[in-house]
């Protein structure tokens, strides 16, 4: 293709926003000419659906089924005239308490039982719990937030302890944020009584140093009324973890953490307005959903690597490998036909991966597609120069124009996305962005983005294993001083022999009381409790 058609090419598929200022470029995708017309009767359904979503309709079918299924709200919480009257109300009442309480943090209006500041956040949760605030946090906080974060975004103890001797003697000058919206979550709850234990040892009362972010009437609402916390701030039930950083979920601990959530959520609402049906042509969210399905062969066959060449998106991709990955890995559509659909995520920065993988995606196996993320202003401040006319900005574009040529010309497909800067206004319009698409997607291929039956089969699963192990240990304890091969505990269980194998070696990794003797193979090793 000569320059001139590579010119029109990239003039044609260059989608600009003025308001906000966001460039998608589709040029590299190598779109086909008809794919609007020939795929018209699943983008009238995707449009169709988005307007259904924004207007209430209950389109998660698969949760809540005595009351006809769920609402999917998220685009309610940056635009609550779109709302029910009740529900729209209690949004923008929920982001004044927001304020509220974090102003009250930040002027000493709340404060700790002994009359000091809270300068310390530990926020526990985990999945978009944890993965929304970390994203916000870590993209538009500096050394002048005025308070220190930490996470439990685990269920790992040691974790938890590198945490805990973090924070060390600034405990008591420690606010701790649990979230869990059913409140039964056990990671959750775990760092929660982890938390809990190090405050008591401090001989302080956690619930006067403790906030929850939880469903009405959930577990944990419960405990936090018991124990007399600081404070409970309501979840939707019609908001996902995934889809829950505009919520209060994401909302308190930017807010807390000194960040503009007026301006976060104005971002967020302005694509939403650009990305609204009946817009095609213009709508960039559905643009994209068209480049997977075409790149993927409306099958995922095709993973998306995500890479921002700024390090303040560091963990964009890992925030956008939950939302993706969790919305659309499905085994069903939704008229029960088994399709195994989904798009695989992963990515780190650039120009980081220019020394680690960018070299398997050059000359390696085709069988991912790439999103440039490009912030277009490099730095704030003055710059030095590096090389004679260049600064170290200079180099950070040069390099993502060099990767993108580069793929291009071994036929690997990407797009980007380019925006002016990275602030709270634009890194909720990145968020809006990806969420809408994930929307149009799932429409696209006709399944249920907004449920999560691999995850409850994983939770389901690990409560068996912990059985498994409460029942092992039983075993042991009956016969104190015996040498046991996994078949004879698996056979007195009844139990498989590798569930039972991992348990013992579990036990006797993490029990005082409980050796393990490793054997040649692993129907030799002996276990023994004294």
């Amino acid at each position: 293709m000569s320059q001139e058609n590579d010119w029109l090419k990239f003039s044609d598929q260059l989608l600009r926003y003025t308001d906000p200022d966001l460039w998608l470029d589709t040029s590299l995708m190598r779109l086909p000419e008809d794919l609007l017309e020939s795929q018209n009767g699943l983008i009238k359904k995707s449009l169709e659906e988005m307007a259904a979503i924004e207007a209430g309709e209950k389109i998660n079918s698969d949760e809540d089924q005595e009351a006809g299924g769920r609402c999917v709200g998220h685009y309610w919480l940056r635009n609550p005239e779109l709302a029910p009257d009740d529900i729209g109300i209690s949004v923008q009442r929920k982001i004044a308490e927001i304020k509220a309480f974090s102003s009250g943090v930040h002027k000493g209006e709340i404060l700790n039982p002994s009359g000091e500041k809270f300068t310390n956040l530990l926020l526990i949760g985990i999945g978009g719990s944890a993965l929304g605030p970390q994203l916000a946090v870590d993209a538009l906080t500096d050394h002048a937030a005025p308070m220190n974060i930490h996470y439990f975004d685990n269920t790992d103890p040691d974790g938890m302890d590198r945490v805990l001797d973090k924070i060390g003697n600034s405990i008591s000058s420690t606010l701790t944020l649990v979230i869990s919206k059913s409140g039964g979550t056990k990671e959750t709850r775990n760092g929660m009584l982890e938390a809990k234990s190090a405050y008591e040892q401090a001989g302080l009362d956690f619930g006067k140093h403790a906030i929850a972010v939880t469903g009405e009437k959930s577990k944990l609402e419960e405990c936090a009324t018991k124990e007399n916390w600081i404070g409970v701030f309501p979840m939707e039930d019609w908001v996902g973890g995934r889809t829950s950083i505009t919520s209060v979920v994401g909302l308190l601990p930017m807010a807390l953490m000194g960040i503009d959530i007026e301006k976060f959520l104005e971002g967020a609402a302005a694509i939403d307005i650009k990305t609204r049906p009946p817009e095609i042509n213009r709508n960039a969210s559905l643009l994209m959903a068209l480049s997977w399905l075409h790149a993927g062969e409306a099958k995922g066959s095709k993973a998306m690597v995500i890479l921002p060449y700024k390090d303040n998106l560091n963990l964009l991709s890992k925030y956008l490998q939950q939302l993706v990955m969790e919305s659309l890995g499905k085994e069903f559509d939704r008229d029960g036909n088994q399709v195994h659909q989904g798009i695989t995520v992963y990515g780190n920065k650039g120009s980081t991966d220019q020394h680690a993988y960018v070299q398997q995606l050059r000359d390696g196996i085709n069988n991912f597609f790439v999103t440039f993320i490009e912030v277009r202003q490099s730095r704030s401040k003055d710059s030095i120069e590096v090389d004679p006319g260049f600064n170290t900005g200079d180099y950070l574009g040069g390099f993502l124009r060099g990767t993108r040529s580069a793929l291009a010309d071994a036929d690997r497909k990407s797009m980007t996305i380019s925006i002016p800067i990275i602030n709270a206004f634009y890194l909720g319009s990145l968020i809006s962005l990806f969420e809408r698409s994930v929307s149009y997607y799932a429409a696209l291929i006709n399944i249920n983005a907004y449920h999560q039956p691999g995850v409850e089969a994983g939770k389901k699963a690990a409560t068996k294993f912990l059985e498994i192990l409460s029942k092992t240990e039983k075993f042991l304890a009956d016969h104190l001083g015996e040498k046991l091969s996994t078949i004879q505990v698996a056979e007195n269980i009844q139990e498989s022999e590798e569930v039972s194998f991992h348990a013992l070696h579990h036990l006797a990794a993490n029990r005082k009381n409980i050796r393990a003797y490793i054997g040649q193979v692993p129907n030799d090793d002996k276990f023994v409790k004294n």
